[in-house]
């Protein structure tokens, strides 16, 4: 078997998965099509169908250059077309959204950032809010203000146009619990609206522009009329909100069809996690969702919904929570039609899915896990769990996560339809439950370790039988519990043919266990730290621990020997597979370097470093020719197998240098002297280009010079190089010398740019100083000779 295992040599990044959204501004494009979202100080554009690589818009900032102009908030015109934004510097930036270049820039006047922008309804203006709690209205045209308006209290953070754009009125409100009016024209303060009693969250105009709908951080809702500024209703919701958008009568929202043509509808979403439609001249709730997949705020005042985003041509609500999940949802059914995972926080394991590990299970820092489909990275958010999800694992039939809710869960999912259903819970343990691991299809069981230092296995019936009366998920049965470890359990794996499982523990020790009543077989001693995870290898009776020692140790399990200890990570190796029939390893360390291994000769074939600290987690698919890892940098990166590529690419490499080694050969024995330095300069070979400088200077051939500058800058480079090579010789001093010569004159004509010339003449005066003295020595002894002659000749002519 292993002799038909082709062996790894070299993996490379083929798709990196970043965050695209980690807070801060949401807009939704009027095609729906795509979102515009704030990333670390840029804009990133990502499509609502395919997630791969989001478009950025701005200069992407990193961890050296702190000091770039970041993106503090932005705004997209009604058209779609066009993007502006405000920056660190004070500058304003308009965009083509299209194609992502910059079209005009203008300084601000604010004093302090900006914190909102918002174009007027027909995309000729743009109001700015700042911290220094004016607004101010600028024509992008001409990149003009036009006025400022001041009357708000601290920072500016909320700014609708009236929707009527004759009217010239634009509304806003700060951080006090008022709302204004202004004519942005005559720059007059026309109305102010007060009745909240905390700050103001939303404004929103009802469709016949008659009233306005405010919502505020003191849980109520208020109705006001526009023309009188007078609050009709006052609705107390019971929740902080922090969004709220008025939609059109005629439009049906969950099965419920907003009908009254007097009636103004409010969509509302706060703290609480779940959206409801108030029909506001009623006071009444028309529509409560049931179907919310987003986390409650933990405490009172926290976030849940931040942004609620309405499109009217696709009948879509979106909705923003705090942990930058993007979910769409179909307004007619309210069920969630795409969910979109902006920011993965620190991921702590993956597993794959399906039949071709299609799809991918990820759990991150959030008491929900994630499945992508991993062709177009659409996201599906798995409810269930009430605290962290901490550990993944899969069969073909089902997954299970552990959690720090101290319970495990039984999934089943349905690829088809790209739908995962909880089957079961297992509620025995007392503490966080840290790993889980599934068998294969041959005995149906799982096993778990937790904190409180029990290794417990569950059998998995085969069919499951819901509550008819509570409704509550049936619970998995724990067969055998044993106290396994004097420490933490960090991992559980269990052994390919569902007999053995293994467990490593931060006491520095990983044992083994009888599956059928998990009696000790063996207990492996030998690294100096905590053990971070075990694996069986796929085909020999051996088992693999990685440790907080920085080495990766390979067992035998018939006599519990340590076989090989390979070293080579400088910090903890947090995670090992096997791959290659058992031949090699992937392994990943907390300072970010992924290793490949070959287990024969216990050396490090690569060394992959793209992510930037702990990477926790990695899979590998059935075939390996792709591997994914993620960390504590929110990073999830997929790795593509090239060996054979870059095999292939060294052997093309060396049938193109035999044949252009031959072709040489020939013009050499042709005596085509200067078309031959051409490649041989190609080929980067300093001997050939020495030995047919050395023929033209023999035949005294002419177009050498002419040769050399119609060279291109790279071979006239390559040429120099090869000339200070020889020029070390004083065998070669004459050919080197006419070369140097004649590139020194084509850099002071400007036609040869060389880099570091500096360099490379320091490089070589010492050496043509050196001969310079040597041929002066020589010209002064030929002197000499000539003298001596010319006295000697007078007398023997005489002698004659």
């Amino acid at each position: 078997m292993n002799s038909k295992v082709k062996l790894k040599e070299v993996y490379e990044v083929q798709t990196q998965y970043k965050a695209f959204y980690t807070g801060g501004t949401v807009a939704w494009t009027p095609d729906g099509q795509q979102f515009l979202c704030l990333n670390n100080g840029t804009i990133s554009i990502v499509s609502v169908d395919n997630q791969q690589e989001p478009a950025t818009l701005g200069e992407v900032q990193t961890d050296e250059e702190i000091s770039e102009d970041v993106i503090y908030t932005f705004a997209i015109a009604a058209t779609g077309n066009s993007v502006v934004s405000a920056h660190r510097s004070g500058l304003l930036k308009l965009w083509d959204r299209e194609t992502r270049q910059q079209l005009k820039m203008w300084k601000t006047i604010h004093q302090g950032p900006i914190a909102t922008l918002v174009f007027s309804p027909d995309d000729t203006l743009v109001a700015s809010g700042g911290s220094d709690t004016t607004i101010r209205v600028w024509d992008p045209s001409r990149q003009l203000c036009l006025g400022t308006l001041r009357g708000c209290t601290g920072v500016v953070n909320l700014i609708v146009f009236h929707p009527d754009a004759e009217s010239k009125t634009l509304v806003a409100a700060g951080d006090d619990e008022r709302i204004h009016a202004w004519n942005y024209e005559t720059r007059a303060r026309t109305k102010t609206f007060t009745g909240h009693f905390s700050r103001v969250t939303g404004v929103s105009f009802s469709t016949d522009r008659r009233f306005l709908v405010s919502s505020g951080r003191d849980k109520i809702l208020i109705l006001w009329n526009y023309n009188t500024q007078e609050a009709i209703k006052t609705i107390p919701v019971y929740e902080a909100l922090e969004t709220v958008t008025v939609l059109p009568f005629g439009v049906t929202v969950g099965g419920c069809k907003l009908s009254s043509e007097k009636g103004v509808y409010a969509a509302c979403g706060g703290e609480e996690g779940i959206i409801k439609v108030w029909e506001m001249t009623e006071a009444k709730i028309v529509y409560k969702q049931t179907n919310s997949l987003v986390t409650r705020a933990t405490e009172e005042g926290g976030l849940s919904i931040t942004h609620l985003l309405y499109s009217n041509p696709l009948g879509q609500m979106a909705i923003v929570s705090a942990d930058h999940n993007l979910l769409v949802h179909d307004c007619a059914s309210f069920e969630c039609v795409r969910q979109l995972a902006g920011f993965s926080d620190e991921i702590l394991d993956i597993v794959l899915l399906g039949k071709n590990d299609r799809y991918l299970a990820m759990a991150t820092n959030s008491n929900d896990f994630k499945i992508y489909d991993t062709t177009t990275m659409n996201c599906q958010l798995v409810k269930g769990h009430t605290d962290i999800v901490l550990s993944l694992s899969a069969n073909q039939r089902y997954l299970v996560s552990s959690s720090k809710d101290n319970s495990i869960r039984l999934w089943q999912f349905d690829e088809e339809h790209f739908t995962i259903k909880c089957l079961a819970v297992g509620l025995k343990h007392t503490s966080a439950v840290g790993s889980v691991a599934i068998s294969g299809l041959s005995a149906p069981f799982c096993a778990s370790v937790s904190q409180d230092r029990c290794l417990k296995t569950w059998k998995i019936p085969k069919r499951f039988e819901q509550g008819a009366d509570t409704g509550e998920l049936p619970r998995l049965q724990c067969n055998l519990t044993q106290l396994a470890h004097e420490k933490d359990i960090n991992c559980v794996c269990i052994a390919p043919n569902d007999r053995l499982l293994a467990t490593g523990s931060q006491d520095k020790t990983a044992k083994l266990w009888d599956v059928s009543d998990l009696s000790v077989v063996g207990v492996l001693r030998g690294h100096r730290r905590g053990i971070w995870a075990v694996r069986f290898s796929p085909v020999d009776q051996i088992l693999l621990t990685n440790a907080a020692d920085c080495s990766i140790k390979l067992w035998s399990l018939t006599d519990m020997s340590c076989l090989k200890t390979l070293e080579g990570h400088d910090s903890s190796v947090l995670r090992v597979e096997f791959i290659s029939g058992g031949m090699q390893l992937l392994s990943a360390g907390a300072d970010g370097l992924l290793k490949l291994w070959s287990i024969k000769s216990s050396e490090c074939l690569q060394t992959m470093d793209k992510h930037e600290s702990r990477i926790w987690a990695l899979c590998v698919t059935r075939d390996e020719s792709t591997f994914f890892s993620g960390g504590s940098d929110s990073q999830l990166i997929k790795w593509h197998d090239v060996t054979e590529a870059k095999r292939e690419q060294a052997m093309n490499a060396r049938k193109e240098v035999l044949l252009q080694e031959q072709e040489l050969n020939n013009l050499l024995s042709e005596k085509k002297l200067l078309k031959a330095l051409r490649l041989s300069l190609n080929l980067d070979r300093p001997l050939s280009t020495l030995k047919i400088v050395n023929e033209v200077i023999k035949s005294q051939e002419t177009g050498l010079e002419e040769t050399i500058r119609k060279l291109s800058n790279d071979h006239k480079e390559t040429l120099l190089r090869h000339a200070i090579e020889w020029n070390t010789n004083s065998k070669n001093a004459r050919p080197a010398q006419l070369v140097l010569h004649t590139l020194l004159q084509e850099v002071l004509a400007g036609r040869f740019q060389v880099s570091e010339l500096n360099k490379h003449l320091e490089a070589s005066l010492p050496y043509t100083e050196r001969h310079f003295k040597r041929l002066t020595e020589y010209m002064k002894d030929l002197k000499f000779v000539e003298y001596s002659l010319r006295c000697m000749q007078p007398h023997a002519s005489r002698t004659d």
